[in-house]
């Protein structure tokens, strides 16, 4: 396929708007197409940080082996004891959210573990991004779509690289 199309319809991700509504936590199972493992040195921790601070849910755990967290469908990470990451993060991975949700993330994030938050940034690629640096040293980046305006720095800019924005 070479064209590109809108195809929200095909994940959870909301239609970029600024009163987008977050998907609903996802509780089904289904077989995972992505997901990341993410070694740490105190489970317990790493938990509660990623389900009070980036609102991931517990989907379940198998005591002193893995702990499967969730927020939207396709948005899977599993935590297993091991030695955490070195500094700086080795590990990044991103993980779409909407724009009201990005203040709200960075708080609950700085109110757990002071300065582990950098952002939100606007991107050059239409997105808004806050970086967070978990207790195991993942760093994790909470990307927002921001709505298409063909008059931006940000459509100029995607254009000048050879990426059309959508039909009108």
């Amino acid at each position: 396929m070479t064209d590109t199309f809108p195809a929200f319809h095909l994940g959870p991700v909301p239609q970029p708007a600024l009163d987008a509504v977050p998907a609903e936590l996802f509780h089904g199972i289904y077989g995972m197409p992505m997901f990341v493992t993410v070694p740490t040195d105190d489970v317990a921790a790493s938990t509660d940080f990623w389900i009070r601070g980036l609102g991931f849910f517990d989907l379940f755990s198998v005591p002193g082996q893995v702990t499967h967290l969730r927020r939207w469908a396709f948005q899977d990470v599993l935590l297993v004891p091991g030695a955490g990451a070195a500094e700086p993060p080795a590990l990044s991975v991103s993980f779409s959210c909407v724009l009201s949700q990005l203040d709200e993330i960075a708080t609950a994030c700085e109110k757990l573990l002071p300065g582990s938050t950098t952002g939100p940034r606007h991107m050059p690629w239409n997105s808004v991004e806050l970086e967070i640096v978990t207790p195991e040293r993942t760093r994790v980046i909470m990307t927002a779509a921001r709505p298409y305006d063909p008059d931006s720095p940000e459509a100029r800019f995607l254009r000048g690289i050879g990426i059309e924005g959508p039909a009108a």
